[in-house]
């Protein structure tokens, strides 16, 4: 394993963001921005995992959500089995029977799935996290049916270190706790021999092949360590929800992981981090936007968030950041103004293929907060106009900014040179 891992800096970064993390509290105090919070953890590690597949090992997968949610109802019926006879270490302990189901689960499934990549493998997990869907609803006795299987976090009659993981708080400590070991165990992982080979047959297998390694074999092990900590954030989402229903394995929560991954970012570590915190905020507390986000990013930064970060950094690291800070400035107000006319219109467009707004009583979505009426000129037009004032102002302001940018690109390129 390479020593950066455990360098100095290294680990004042990665113990600085945990203490960032378990100070948050301190700060935001409401019970909702909490449960946030824990959102964001269990997403966090979610995230990480599936970008163990598409962004490490060039596995497009469409059923990741198989892992999750196996390693969220295993943990449920354990909790429930150990019931009062528990105690709150047992409790803390209980995300790592969901590692242990995903884990088993990438044995079974991964030795199927990787057999192909491309295409094929994409399409093998989406068929087979359809069917593990399926059969959540057809063995109620295992799933719960459509109720799902609920049970209660808070077991035994002593507190562990004055734990009883039944404020949110508490939960929120033990989320992090978890997400910090998952996040530095699978950063690990990426410095390792089987990272990096999991980085060569993603960039070209053949050559793997030729050097002799088993491209199949890599594949088949990055499924089963992705699924190991995807069931970890299963484990977690159970305790923290109390309840695991069906919806935990269907494909809108593979879908909600991979466009996480993608607008973070699949070519960097940090980026689903990114990505996992930006569309929760964007699911919770404005009740959309996911759609327009994704294709924002597809058409203006298809390397995701983290590779605009990067690039900045670059600049910064040149010195060349402060003669773009005010063409930034300048060019923010009317990018804002565009950005909130192309959502609109997405958004708009999408519930109206959607079906909503077919038949009556059912003509309204929501829009970052807003009750839209689908049937109405007046939010196409005032989304129609709002776009097109914020492209005029963009191209009026963007024209100087692409300038500045060019020169600093050239400047940044030159020095490299």
């Amino acid at each position: 394993m390479n020593s950066a891992v455990f360098s100095r800096g290294r680990l004042l970064l990665w113990g600085g963001c945990l203490l960032l993390a378990l100070a948050l509290p301190l700060v935001f105090k409401s019970g909702f921005l909490i449960s946030l919070l824990c959102q964001m953890g269990i997403m966090v590690v979610f995230a990480l995992s599936y970008n163990m597949l598409l962004g490490h090992t060039g596995l497009l997968s469409f059923g990741h959500a198989v892992y999750y949610g196996l390693g969220a109802f295993a943990t449920m019926h354990t909790l429930n089995a150990v019931g009062k006879g528990g105690d709150p270490l047992t409790t803390a302990l209980l995300p790592l029977v969901g590692g242990v189901a995903g884990l088993v689960a990438g044995v079974l499934l991964g030795y199927v799935t990787t057999r192909k990549a491309g295409t094929t493998f994409a399409m093998i997990s989406l068929g087979i996290g359809e069917l593990v869907a399926a059969c959540s609803l057809m063995f109620p006795g295992v799933f719960g049916g459509e109720g799902g299987v609920s049970g209660n976090r808070v077991v035994g009659k002593d507190a562990f270190l004055g734990f009883t993981w039944g404020p949110q708080v508490e939960m929120y400590g033990l989320i992090i706790l978890w997400a910090f070991i998952c996040t530095v165990a699978m950063f690990a992982l990426t410095q390792t021999p089987l990272g990096r080979m999991a980085n060569a047959v993603r960039d070209n297998p053949e050559r793997a092949e030729f050097v002799g390694y088993d491209t199949e074999r890599v594949r088949f092990l990055m499924v089963v360590l992705s699924g190991l900590f995807a069931g970890v954030a299963g484990g977690l989402s159970a305790l923290n929800y109390e309840i695991v229903t069906a919806e935990t394995l269907n494909a809108h929560t593979s879908g909600v992981v991979l466009l996480m991954t993608f607008v973070g970012g699949i070519g960097f570590f940090y980026g689903p981090i990114i990505g996992a915190i930006l569309i929760t905020v964007m699911q919770i507390v404005i009740g959309g936007m996911t759609h327009a986000c994704f294709l924002f990013m597809v058409l203006m930064a298809p390397g995701g968030i983290a590779s605009v970060i990067a690039i900045q950094r670059n600049l910064w690291l040149a010195g060349l950041f402060g003669r773009m800070v005010p063409h930034y400035l300048a060019a923010a107000l009317p990018v804002l103004i565009l950005l909130a006319g192309l959502v609109g219109l997405v958004e708009l467009s999408y519930a109206l293929l959607a079906g909503e707004g077919v038949g009556a009583g059912d003509t309204v979505t929501k829009v970052m907060g807003m009750q839209l009426q689908l049937n109405t000129l007046g939010p196409w037009l005032t989304a129609i106009a709002v776009t097109a004032v914020g492209l005029a102002l963009t191209r009026w302001t963007g024209g100087k900014a692409r300038i500045a940018w060019n020169a600093a690109l050239s400047t940044l390129h030159g020095d490299k040179q």
